[in-house]
């Protein structure tokens, strides 16, 4: 089995072309560049999370030839935005490129207007039943996608400007976090569509993305939530940068998996059935949608119990999004169970795959609003 794996190592090692390792060697240059630049104002764990994500993303790149362009637009977009501060935050308020593209805010609501019109063009594109139409709108969640990563990234270097005490990685709210949700589920569901050839479940998958954007829109113009805050203490610690994308890869799987789950019900019935993926390729993605998410959402779990120690020095405290937490992930293990040892298929998955979402967003969302607890800084 070693000499197996060591093997197949080396056959992947030497499929690598030039293109390949050059790709790889830019990603570098930029955590290098981006190390020297600003390296005094990270901490250890963040320089690890530097080169780390270089070489994750540069494998991902490797095994997904699509994904190369988006890192390296968002990498060269996001230093152009950051230099064009030249250090001094009121710059986003008349420099043209910050004022119109690349401030976060600016960025932010491209990101938005470009999901809510990918949306639109999935849904002309499935009643017309046009190729062309499905193409524009990949292309337009392709750039979602990019302007979001961008307005992240531009708004991380904001924190900082408001001060080195402000600075943190924004995935500390309900606003960044809600960003995070719309990109990654949105390349989770990008990376299906490259795999199965197939763009109509766009139609489907991207409503529930729109419906993200909703939210937060609507929670930056009552709330404010666009502006940046310092981090509560709690949140002050290396474990969020693990455990929170961690969890948001299972929440954007459960998404997944739920709307591919609404397509096999109306293909089941008839509907749409000619202009959707066969019900078996449709059952094989929505399993391997909670699949994917369950093992993410398993190790988050293990992580956010770590982070508890650390912080309130218990494992588990039964607080309610904890609690929540474990309804969640036995949810998902009972469905995995019932699958693979049951060998059960059809419509019984498919409406506990659409019912799980609900189980899920009230985790997420219904926790912070109904009920209170350790995590209240969440709170709406």
């Amino acid at each position: 089995m070693t000499t197996a794996h060591a093997l197949s190592r080396q056959n992947f090692l030497s499929s690598l072309s030039v293109f390949d390792w050059l790709y790889a060697a830019l990603l570098w240059t930029g955590a290098f560049y981006a190390f020297t630049k600003y390296g005094h104002y990270m901490d250890v764990y963040e320089k690890g999370f530097l080169f780390g994500a270089a070489t994750i993303f540069s494998v991902l790149g490797w095994l997904w030839k699509p994904i190369r362009v988006l890192l390296l637009t968002v990498a060269g977009v996001s230093l152009f935005g950051i230099v064009d501060y030249q250090g001094d935050l009121t710059r986003a308020n008349h420099a043209f490129f910050l004022k119109y593209l690349l401030a976060s805010q600016s960025a932010i609501m491209w990101m938005s207007t470009l999901f809510i019109l990918a949306t639109l063009t999935y849904w002309l594109a499935l009643a017309i039943r046009s190729p062309f139409a499905e193409k524009v709108g990949s292309a337009l969640t392709w750039s979602a996608v990019a302007m979001g990563l961008i307005g992240l990234m531009v708004r991380w270097y904001e924190s900082y400007l408001i001060s080195p005490d402000v600075g943190h990685i924004p995935i500390s709210n309900l606003y960044e976090v809600f960003i995070l949700f719309s990109i990654i589920t949105s390349l989770l569901y990008l990376y299906y569509e490259t795999r199965y050839n197939n763009r109509s479940l766009g139609a489907f998958v991207l409503p529930l993305i729109s419906a993200a954007v909703g939210f937060l829109l609507w929670y930056a113009i009552d709330r404010h939530a666009q502006d940046i805050q310092p981090l509560v203490p709690a949140l002050q610690s290396y474990w969020m940068k693990l455990h929170v994308p961690a969890n948001f890869i299972g929440y954007g799987s459960f998404s997944l998996s739920a709307m591919v789950a609404v397509a096999w019900l109306l293909a089941d019935r008839g509907i749409l059935a000619s202009r959707l993926p066969s019900l078996d390729i449709l059952d094989d993605l929505m399993y391997k949608s909670i699949a994917v998410g369950f093992g993410f959402f398993t190790i988050a779990t293990i992580l956010g119990a770590m982070w508890a120690a650390e912080a309130w020095g218990g494992y588990w405290s039964w607080d309610p999004k904890e609690t929540w937490a474990l309804i969640v992930w036995l949810n998902y293990a009972a469905w995995l169970h019932i699958r693979l040892v049951k060998g059960l298929r059809g419509a019984f998955l498919a409406w506990w795959a659409v019912i799980g979402l609900f189980v899920t967003v009230f985790a997420f969302l219904g926790v912070n609003m109904f009920l209170s607890g350790l995590h209240s800084y969440g709170t709406l």
